[in-house]
């Protein structure tokens, strides 16, 4: 056989072998970068979850400081207006950057909203974790775009890593965090070619912010239960029901943060934000809508809870994020479903532990747009047993949320439904 035609013949071979090749340093490569993400995000969660469990001791012993939360509000306005101008948007400047890479993500954000989380904790206000931790990680994994000279495709891909490390930590579900970062900044859509960084950057700062002795709130597991006709109904309302509540959390946030803006000068609206706050309050009697109502939701999975729990817990949030305080959604959101499946029992046939879980995921899937990340969270937190039950509340909650969200900067990809078909290619807060 002549030496061409042999190597010829031999050459697929030697393709398949340097596609491995290929493949191994693709995976060594991310393998470090994704660490260093990993570390960093784990790090700044823990340090982040230590420090909001202590202002969070702190107020609870001293109730009369939610007084001062309009003085907060003042803080956090000046500090955003003179020195956080560009990183104010928060979670939606990381989703505009992984759509369109532009300039780098300040380190500067990183301080901001830590310190701007948790004044608005100790002081009182209705805000969660996951907007802050997710922040920081993209935030500092940002910062080695620079370091390492990646173009802008490996950038998107350091971004999601980042995010998805910040989601993973903060809530100790590597799983869900990885698949929150892949699914979060495209509605309907999973970008594959980031699968690798973000699942190696999630479990890699879950595991480093366990390291730092951080532990996270252990929910109750679900026990088995039979798959019928009557319970999958029940799931199939509950799920329209969490995607309706959380359509009603996202446009009340953003008609709250419409009317603030109003106030020509930014530094005033967490101001007046902390004044009605604190106003209704007073007016309500109660702490227990504050901060992010933890005990509230370990609560809704012991007894059934009265639907003002929820609906209270909506409002106040709205009103806390969307004057300008600053927090994650997703905790508030927890407390939301769980106290709305919890308040359900009184009517379905479903134990009250897994109406609040599905309340729990559900309403979280609908607001975000993130039904496969959700569902991951239900299995991770509560068990595998009502699996069936979490995804299905998730799905539907999913599509009756509609094209509305908490994430501004989302773009829609394939439409929910085909009457939806035009808005393909949009961004939410262009609706």
């Amino acid at each position: 056989m002549p030496p061409l035609t042999a190597f010829l013949r031999q050459l697929p071979a030697r393709l398949r072998h340097l596609d491995t090749v290929a493949t191994a340093f693709f995976l060594l490569r991310w393998l470090l970068l994704s660490v260093l993400v990993g570390a960093l995000a784990g790090t700044a969660s823990a340090l982040f979850l230590v420090s909001l469990d202590g202002v969070t001791r702190w107020r609870e012993l001293h109730p009369w400081i939610l007084l001062l939360l309009p003085v907060a509000g003042l803080v956090i306005g000046l500090a955003y207006h003179y020195f956080g101008d560009r990183v104010v948007r928060g979670n939606n400047l990381l989703l505009e950057e992984i759509h369109s890479p532009g300039t780098l993500i300040p380190l500067r954000m990183v301080p901001l909203v830590l310190g701007g989380t948790l004044l608005t904790h100790l002081f009182g206000g209705s805000a969660g974790r996951e907007g802050t931790a997710v922040q920081m990680g993209g935030a500092l994994a940002d910062q080695l775009t620079r370091r390492f000279r990646l173009p802008p495709h490996d950038r998107r891909l350091l971004l999601i890593a980042g995010m998805s490390a910040g989601f993973a930590s903060v809530f100790g579900t590597p799983v869900a965090g990885a698949v929150f970062g892949l699914e979060v900044f495209l509605l309907g859509s999973i970008r594959y070619d980031a699968v690798l960084p973000a699942f190696l950057a999630a479990i890699s700062a879950d595991f480093v912010t366990q390291a730092w002795g951080v532990g996270h709130t252990a929910y109750p597991q679900l026990p088995e239960l039979a798959v019928t006709p009557l319970y999958l109904g029940c799931a199939l309302l509950v799920g329209a029901l969490c995607g309706l509540t959380a359509r009603s959390f996202a446009t009340l946030t953003h008609w709250f943060s419409r009317q603030f803006a109003r106030l020509a000068y930014a530094p005033l609206r967490p101001v007046a934000g902390g004044v009605v706050f604190v106003g209704i309050m007073a007016l309500l009697g109660t702490t227990r809508y504050l901060g992010l109502g933890i005990p509230v939701i370990l609560e809704a999975f012991q007894t059934p809870l009265g639907a003002q729990d929820f609906a209270w817990k909506l409002v106040l949030t709205a009103l806390t994020l969307g004057c300008g305080f600053k927090g994650g959604e997703v905790t508030p959101l927890f407390f939301i479903g769980a106290a709305l499946g919890s308040a359900l029992a009184m009517v379905l046939p479903l134990p009250v532990a897994l109406l609040a879980a599905m309340g729990f995921v559900g309403v979280f899937a609908g607001a975000a747009n993130t039904p496969l990340a959700c569902t991951l969270m239900g299995l991770e937190l509560f068990g595998a047993e009502a699996a069936v039950y979490l995804a299905l509340t998730c799905v539907v909650a999913y599509l009756f949320s509609g094209h509305r969200g908490i994430y501004a900067a989302q773009v829609i990809g394939p439409a929910k439904h085909p009457r939806l078909r035009r808005e393909q290619g949009r961004r939410l807060d262009e609706l």
